[in-house]
């Protein structure tokens, strides 16, 4: 499927920003079953400072510097991909397995997936969650069969309800409620698979606004989105991460369908925000954020040819 993502976020600042620097995770990733053919990114006021770099978990990131006043600020990315739809593979490994895999030992290797067990700044590890999360677990179920579980339970379990939540609500707070948005699901899904043992990554990307003639929009698709990948080890080398989606039960190799656009990956949201920063001045803001994800016939021309340079990618645009 070849889709066309338009994600444009604006900060109205009250009085002036003087000075800002900014980092940003709005460029897709390539993948072997995600390509990348094209992404432009415009910022206004014009950055003085512009550079592109790639991240310790492998996510392509921009950072962007503002040295004149500005009372807005206008980001607008715009890629286009082609993804493909991967069914969940069998996995053969327990839970078990896999908890005793990331267990400590004074003679061990480093294991790539080892950060994605610990706690985060957004995934604690605290009782409530090991105790939601016990009932999936069952004696010697492999790694993705609990996986799968505990996503249909937080599927049912909880409900969808913008505004319930922020940004930086605890999960454990969302946890209680039974309540929340796709961060908060991805946030205590991750808080209880990484409580038993389990390496669990933060996914952030996103879904097809409309959806195809006789299935159902999926719940987030006007928005960012969030899911979760879980390790499998005997899984073959660069396909170990299968990914899980509790706000719609959907799960698959890698994503989990071909209407996902994987944008970045890390230990909780506060690794992969779309848009970061520091500033100085503006006390207030009024912040705005539209993303449209649609699809593109597979011989559509690119809407959006990929530049040489970021710095060339820059310019002025005006808010219409």
């Amino acid at each position: 499927m070849k889709l066309q993502i338009t994600h444009q976020t604006r900060y109205d600042y009250q009085p002036a920003v003087e000075t800002a620097q900014h980092m940003a995770y709005l460029q897709p990733v390539s993948t072997a079953y995600q390509q990348l053919s094209s992404h432009f990114l415009t910022v206004s006021p014009t950055p003085s400072q512009m550079t592109q770099a790639v991240d310790v978990f492998g996510n392509p990131r921009c950072f962007f510097s503002l040295q004149t006043p500005h009372t807005v600020l206008d980001v607008v990315a715009r890629s286009v991909v082609s993804t493909v739809n991967r069914a969940l593979p069998a996995s053969s490994v327990s839970w078990e397995q896999t908890r005793e895999l990331f267990r400590y030992r004074s003679d061990g290797h480093f294991h790539s997936a080892n950060e994605f067990v610990f706690a985060s700044p957004f995934v604690p590890r605290e009782p409530e969650f090991i105790a939601y999360a016990r009932p999936s677990f069952t004696p010697g179920a492999d790694v993705l069969a609990v996986a799968r579980d505990l996503m249909h339970r937080i599927h049912d379990d909880f409900r969808y309800e913008s505004q319930s939540t922020q940004i930086n609500t605890p999960a454990r707070v969302a946890l209680a409620q039974r309540k929340g948005v796709c961060q908060d699901f991805a946030h205590i899904m991750i808080a209880c698979l990484r409580g038993m043992g389990v390496a669990a990554r933060y996914v952030s990307g996103y879904l097809l606004t409309e959806p195809a003639p006789g299935t159902v929009k999926l719940t987030g698709s006007d928005a960012s989105h969030a899911w979760v990948a879980v390790y499998a080890s005997d899984l073959p080398p660069g396909q170990r991460w299968c990914d899980f989606d509790p706000t719609n039960n959907r799960c698959g190799w890698h994503s989990p369908g071909a209407d996902y656009v994987t944008l970045a990956s890390g230990r909780d949201f506060s690794d992969v925000s779309p848009i970061r920063g520091v500033i100085h001045g503006g006390s207030s803001h009024t912040l705005s954020v539209g993303v449209t994800v649609q699809a593109l016939a597979e011989d559509t021309a690119q809407l959006y040819q990929p530049m040489p340079s970021l710095q060339q990618q820059t310019q002025s645009q005006s808010q219409n």
